[in-house]
């Protein structure tokens, strides 16, 4: 038996056979047109552009039906093929250097892609997966082959792939796919966001991960701990389709709970807010079963464009998302770019140590031009539901009075323009240990705080989360993320001012009794986390949540608290 670990980036269990996908792409062969064909070459170019545009115009309408969002995908490529910039280049190539139509398209979008892969933000770097699957498509129309995709599974299997593109998932049956494994992918890849969107179990970032598998081979499959245990034994096979069928359970219960208030069985009440990037409707949908929007990451409206979002723009969308959730609190986080985020509209100056730079409230102290035009729009919006504006990257008191100035000049300016503006409440997000440290004072300071855990444990831990080589030792387990919790929550409890958790700790099953322990009493999470949370917390009593946090703080180990939230698992 091998075992082989990963990055379980859906969570869920499964026992089956692996089914080996490599796709349909095509590497041609380096070759010349014949002397006189390079205006047939670059004809056939331009009738393969046509037919690719009508298949994705094709998958786009189908999908559109039953997935609006992931019908966008298709919309972005059918922009890959119409770019400027491509279709300057590749025929170029053809008439000019006399390469073959084929030959021309594969190294014209190989120099597409490697320029997107080098990216430093990861949303960005993604995209080089969309680069690659519309050149498979353009290659695969050439050479005149048929696209199946992986709509050919006749049975359920876990596919074994090294990265998943769109168009390989546009007509798979969810049904037949047990599990996800490949090499390659992170949690903003195509291959997490279809695992996630579709609740199938998927580990990523498997390294040589075809040195070891072969078609049909059995396998168990834990993207829970991240693990996949090939030609499992007996006792292994046993284990894990209990757990899959424990796991099969556990989601029916999960979504009974989705639309029910989270309540203790003692009846306190747990407010749910969500995290929401792009503001469409898939993500406002959570509006009929969240209490707030515990985290608007504005960043994103900046981000993949050419130009920075002006003003009005900006107005639009705030008020479009304090609408929808009406008397509901929306936490809008004002702009947070830099260290693993940044902007196609600006050249941020390089830094050595970026998550420790001039980053999100720091770079909008560096441009109040930009500061002032997101807190106009957002201050304009406000008239239009709960708004609670909240800085990102606050080190400290001098850093609160600071933002706190120009907020309250911007207001007056507006004012004094006749433009209306409603109540607001303003906080910070707790993500740097010296703020956590003299929260006590902080909470003098401002109407409530979010701690973001991500960053927290990053810089408590000194490890890089973007940086696999220090993985380990970024542990959100660690004992003194637990302890500085505890003392940051119970700081804002004491001065009666509301504090969320809005990092990744805040939508896990494990950690959430704990917080809940500690005093938190809003928690704000992704939308596939919102189910598992609620039900775990109707299992609960805050006496129980109580126990297990004050255990937490007797272990001496991430993997001994881990251990014992595992073994305590609602």
């Amino acid at each position: 038996m091998t075992i082989l670990t990963g990055n379980g980036v859906s969570p869920g269990v499964a026992v089956g056979t692996i089914h080996v996908y490599s796709g349909s792409q095509i590497v041609p062969e380096k070759k010349m047109c014949p002397p006189g064909e390079e205006q047939s070459h670059l004809d056939r170019y331009e009738s393969v552009k046509k037919k690719a545009l009508d298949e994705l115009e094709q998958i786009f309408l189908a999908m559109e039906r039953k997935d609006p969002e992931k019908a966008k995908i298709f919309k972005a490529h059918q922009d890959i093929i119409n770019d400027v910039a491509i279709n300057e280049e590749i025929p170029e190539k053809i008439l000019n250097e006399q390469c073959s139509g084929d030959w021309a398209i594969y190294t014209i979008y190989e120099t597409f892609l490697r320029m997107v892969k080098k990216a430093k933000d990861p949303l960005i770097a993604e995209r080089a997966a969309d680069f690659d699957d519309v050149r498979g498509r353009l290659l695969r129309l050439w050479h005149g082959r048929n696209d199946e995709g992986l709509s050919v599974l006749e049975k359920p299997v876990i596919i074994a792939a090294k990265e998943l593109l769109p168009s390989d998932t546009a007509s798979m049956d969810p049904s037949n796919v047990l599990a996800i494994l490949t090499e390659t992918g992170g949690v903003t890849s195509h291959s997490a966001i279809i695992a996630k969107s579709y609740g199938i179990p998927a580990v990523l970032g498997i390294q040589n991960l075809f040195e070891h598998i072969k078609h049909d081979q059995p396998a168990a499959v834990d993207a829970i701990e991240g693990k996949i245990y090939l030609d499992p034994d007996k006792s292994i096979v046993e284990k894990y389709t209990k757990k899959a069928e424990a796991w099969r359970l556990e989601i029916v219960m999960d979504e009974f709970h989705l639309k029910t208030e989270a309540s203790t069985t003692d009846n306190v009440r747990i407010d749910i807010g969500i995290n929401i990037a792009n503001a469409d409707e898939k993500e406002l949908r959570a509006s009929e079963y969240c209490d707030s929007v515990g985290l608007f990451r504005t960043e994103f409206l900046y981000m993949g464009r050419g130009e920075l979002p002006g003003e009005e723009e900006q107005f639009i969308i705030y008020k479009k998302v304090l609408e929808r959730f009406g008397k509901k609190p929306v936490v809008l986080r004002t702009l947070d770019i830099g260290g693993d985020k940044t902007l196609q509209s600006m050249e941020l100056p390089k830094e050595d140590n970026p998550f420790l730079g001039n980053r999100a409230l720091r770079l909008c102290f560096s441009y109040p031009d930009i500061f002032k035009t997101q807190i106009r729009a957002c201050l304009r919006a406000s008239v239009y539901g709960n708004l609670w504006i909240m800085l990102p990257m606050v080190g400290s008191i001098d850093d609160i009075r600071k933002a706190k100035d120009f907020i309250f000049s911007v207001r007056d300016n507006l004012k004094k323009e006749g433009k209306s503006c409603g109540d607001f409440k303003l906080g910070i997000m707790i993500e740097i240990p010296s703020i956590a440290l003299i929260a006590n004072i902080a909470a003098k300071e401002v109407d409530f705080a979010s701690i973001g855990s991500n960053d927290l444990c990053q810089y408590l831990c000194a490890a890089d989360r973007m940086n696999g080589m220090v993985e380990p030792y970024y542990q959100s387990y660690h004992p003194s993320m637990f302890r500085l919790l505890k003392e940051t929550i119970e700081a804002f409890s004491d001065a009666g001012k509301p504090i969320s958790i809005c990092g990744e700790l805040g939508g896990d099953p494990l950690a959430v009794p704990v917080l809940i322990g500690y005093g938190i009493r809003k928690l704000s999470m992704g939308a596939a986390s919102v189910a598992a949370v609620k039900r775990i917390i109707s299992g609960l009593t805050v006496t129980m949540a109580e126990e297990m946090a004050h255990k937490v703080l007797e272990f001496a180990t991430a993997e001994e608290i881990k251990t014992y939230l595992m073994d305590r698992r609602l």
